[in-house]
């Protein structure tokens, strides 16, 4: 990986106002001036030397003029041309210091620059390679089709009502009178209060230059003012079905995100003193990577977000001991190594989410979920989904629970003897396992004791943003896709989950990576993030038609295996877990479906989202979590009641996992039971990389 070997440039200085006089270059010392009037003298003319008076009878002949020094003192020595000098925003005093926006070695600046372009053409080349081989299609039009009409119903019912639109035109006019009053204000030295400004968590403006400088200061309102606006139309166009606004929302916010100046070297302060310190030798390394990571998505551009030579799963990600005891067409059951010398009697069962790799619960041993429950005396089991191709196409929902989840469950109570197990599901993997559960009790089938839900959704009428993706037409343009291949490429659904955090997860990674020419940081979570998986053709098209476009599971309609599916018959104990910012799993979405269970639910929430409020190891006490009563009417009342906790929600688990079944026995060895070891953890499919 390349990082930067400049050095940190100075302190800023702010750059010189546009309508601010540019200082006049020191005058040449031979320049002539226009001569200043003679005052008159007292007494007789002295008399004219002889060159003099030869010189006025014939000018032919005058000697060449001598260079004059100048008269002042100050300039008796010429000055080389400065730099404009910058004003400060409170009094207007120029500082002393070089402009730090302006560099003076022009020819490695030039060089640089053909650098770039000829490693511009690396990423050209790259993008088009397979596009001309026909891999990748030239554009994503279904995408771009389907933002224009999205945002052109926005404005159709705005332009419906002349009125409305003029009212709209004048806010946004209006806005930009004040913003431009304001910097006129701060142009001329005197202070005025923003007009928009950004919200606290905004790390895209925490640059000092984006409020004390006037010019950038104004384009950061500019920007702020105009983003608010479109977002403020959307909001107001309540003639919309719920969907397409909820869509437009999303996609105006997209756009808004892109457009950002500071996603731009001229419009970014830091980029502007960045790319002069270096001389541009960032954009150089920055388009070197692009190259690569376009390279890297064979034509598709693949953002790194760490650095993945750091990492490897099963070097220092997912090193929990174990063994696989267990594999078939799609998964490989781990079943872990004891730490202690009696453990619970009842084993736990893990069905992680197969859109995303299981070792997310098993990242670095201080992190591990896995390892926890281990030295918390627990049998673990843990289910590795395949990361599926081709041959996996028709391998449908159905599949993935009685080849996924029942036969995980029956290797599980054979090789501990018990006669059943605790399940716990997350994400998709906790939607897989409540399909299960129902299933089950239709054929009254007890042999799972109690279910764990981790951000796990059921009812999907509060879905998130993700249901911006979820209608007719966008699902059947992602089963047409599914049908030439087989399945769904993994960077397709991580795309859309990044997409969901763009600032967060898409754009600091441009600016960082492809413009200061920074490699990221080495960051565990984000490599697990870009370790994608694919989805099979089959088992995708269920998932994204009977939950998040029908809604199936909890209306009852769902139908699986022969059976019509009821989750109010599931009646084992439920411990539902919802993380409070969460974007994939909204905490009320959560709730509302921890109430159609049949059996005692306990419902809790966890601080942070989706991964952080889940892996929170209780020895950092970070976050909180909240517990209350059984969930029943809204969300927000049930919030209102509830006790807030400390730190992570691990213990409370424990303890409401040992009140169902608090027995032990000796401590079983992963392999040494009706199933002998196959592989060592975490196996052969999680390292399968796409």
């Amino acid at each position: 990986m390349r990082t930067s070997k400049a050095e940190a440039p100075p302190p800023p200085a702010e750059p010189r106002a546009p309508d601010e006089a540019a200082p006049k270059p020191a005058a040449a010392s031979g320049t002539r001036r226009p001569a200043a009037a003679k005052p008159k003298t007292q007494g007789a003319r002295p008399a004219k030397s002889a060159p003099a008076r030869e010189t006025a009878r014939d000018p032919a002949k005058a000697p060449k003029p001598k260079r004059r020094a100048p008269k002042t003192a100050q300039a008796a020595e010429p000055r080389p041309a400065q730099a404009p000098r910058s004003s400060s925003s409170a009094g207007g005093a120029e500082a002393p210091d070089a402009n730090p926006f302006l560099t003076a070695d022009v020819e490695t600046f030039a060089a640089n620059m053909a650098r770039l372009y000829e490693e511009g053409g690396r990423a050209m080349s790259a993008y088009m390679r397979p596009r001309e081989s026909g891999e990748r299609p030239f554009a994503a039009t279904d995408e771009i089709v389907d933002v224009v009409k999205t945002i052109g119903q926005v404005a159709e019912r705005w332009m419906a009502d002349p009125s409305r639109t003029v009212e709209a035109q004048k806010a946004f006019t209006t806005g930009f009178l004040d913003l431009w009053t304001g910097t006129l204000r701060r142009f001329s030295g005197e202070q005025a209060p923003p007009t928009a400004a950004p919200d606290p968590k905004d790390a895209r403006f925490r640059d000092p230059e984006w409020s004390q400088n006037p010019f950038f200061d104004f384009l950061k309102q500019a920007y702020l003012h105009s983003a608010r606006w479109a977002e403020r139309m959307v909001d107001e166009a309540h003639e919309l079905d719920p969907h397409t606004r909820q869509k437009a929302a999303f996609y105006v916010r997209q756009i808004a995100n892109a457009v950002s100046p500071s996603n731009f070297v001229p419009t970014n302060p830091e980029l502007l003193r960045e790319t002069f310190a270096q001389k541009g030798e960032n954009l150089v390394r920055g388009m070197q990577m692009l190259a690569e990571d376009i390279a890297a998505g064979n034509g598709d551009l693949r953002i790194r977000q760490t650095d993945n030579a750091n990492f490897e799963v099963g070097r220092n990600l997912a090193t929990t001991p174990g063994k696989v005891i267990f594999r078939n067409e799609l998964m490989e059951l781990i079943q872990y190594a004891p730490t202690t010398a009696m453990t619970r009697t009842r084993p736990v069962l893990i069905v992680p989410p197969w859109i995303n790799k299981f070792y997310i619960l098993d990242l670095t041993p201080e992190k591990s979920f896995i390892k926890w429950c281990v030295d918390q005396g627990l049998t673990v089991f843990c289910v590795s989904w395949v990361n599926p191709d081709a041959r996996h196409a028709a391998k449908s929902f159905d599949d993935y629970m009685r080849d996924g989840v029942m036969t995980a469950v029956d290797v599980a109570r054979a090789a501990t003897g018990a006669e059943q197990v605790d399940a716990v599901g997350y994400c998709v993997g906790g939607t897989l396992l409540a399909v299960t559960l129902a299933y089950m009790a239709a054929r009254d089938d007890q042999r799972i004791a109690s279910a764990t839900f981790l951000t796990t959704q059921v009812d999907f009428t509060h879905a998130g943003d993700l249901k911006v993706f979820v209608d007719e037409a966008q699902v059947a343009a992602v089963e047409a896709k599914m049908a030439a291949f087989g399945f769904l490429e993994g960077s397709s659904m991580a795309n859309a989950f990044n997409m969901l955090r763009s600032n967060d997860l898409i754009w600091p990674y441009v600016v960082n990576n492809y413009m200061k020419g920074k490699a990221p940081f080495p960051f565990d979570l984000l490599y697990w993030n870009s370790d994608t998986t694919r989805m099979p053709a089959a088992n995708h098209s269920f998932y994204l038609r009977g939950c998040y476009l029908n809604n199936d599971l909890a209306q009852g309609r769902m139908e699986i295996a022969g059976e019509v599916l009821d989750l109010g018959k599931v009646k084992v104990p439920v411990y539902e877990l919802a993380t409070r910012e969460d974007h994939i799993a909204p905490a009320r979405s959560a709730f509302l479906g921890a109430t159609m269970f049949g059996g005692p639910v306990r419902f809790v929430l966890a601080g942070s989202g989706h991964i952080a409020g889940v892996v929170n190891p209780p020895a950092k006490m970070k976050y909180q979590h909240w517990v209350g009563e059984e969930p029943a009417g809204a969300f927000e009342d049930w919030f209102a009641k509830a006790e807030e906790r400390p730190g992570s929600w691990w213990p409370d688990w424990r303890a409401w996992l040992a009140a169902s079944d608090a027995t032990a026995v000796p401590a079983r060895v992963p392999g040494e039971g009706p199933y002998p070891a196959i592989d060592d953890a975490p196996g052969a499919y999680v390292k399968v990389r796409v």
